[in-house]
């Protein structure tokens, strides 16, 4: 049987101690097992389970993903539907953020486009960075210019 000690486990899965320490919190990594001088002791188990979480938060899944679909990996026999609908939740997440961006990044882009290189009084970006009416985005608005 392995038996890490939080560093170790933390080393061998790329997570941070205090990660480590969140998702026990959180209730996504069990509460492990200690030693008679109160360490912490993880097994192989663990480092499964950490490997996943942290692959599932490096695609983006949010906690309440994750604990879901920790859930249903702890059911094989089950219909993947579930984790098929979360995965397709995460995927329509992803859309709307990367039209979010492409908005942003427009918004900038005519920024800069209109920043002749003189001075600061006729600069794009500042100017653009303090006149939230010219964003394209409504997203991105000032809130002041919010309706209530």
């Amino acid at each position: 049987m392995t038996a890490l000690s939080i560093g170790a486990l933390a080393r061998r899965t790329d997570v941070k101690v205090p990660t480590i320490r969140y998702y026990e919190s959180a209730g996504l990594l069990p509460q492990p097992d200690r030693t008679a001088s109160n360490r912490r002791v993880y097994d192989a188990d663990a480092i499964d389970r950490l490997a996943f979480i942290r692959h599932a938060r490096d695609l983006g899944f949010g906690m309440d993903a994750i604990r879901a679909l920790l859930d249903l990996r702890g059911q094989p026999e089950q219909p993947c539907a579930r984790a098929d609908a979360i995965a397709r939740e995460q995927i329509e997440a992803i859309d709307r953020k990367v039209r979010q961006l492409e908005a942003l990044k427009r918004d900038l882009q005519r920024m800069v486009e209109r920043c002749n290189g003189h001075s600061v009084a006729e600069c794009g970006v500042i100017g653009g960075l303090a006149h939230h009416s010219e964003c394209l985005n409504p997203d991105h608005r000032h809130p002041a210019e919010a309706v209530l």
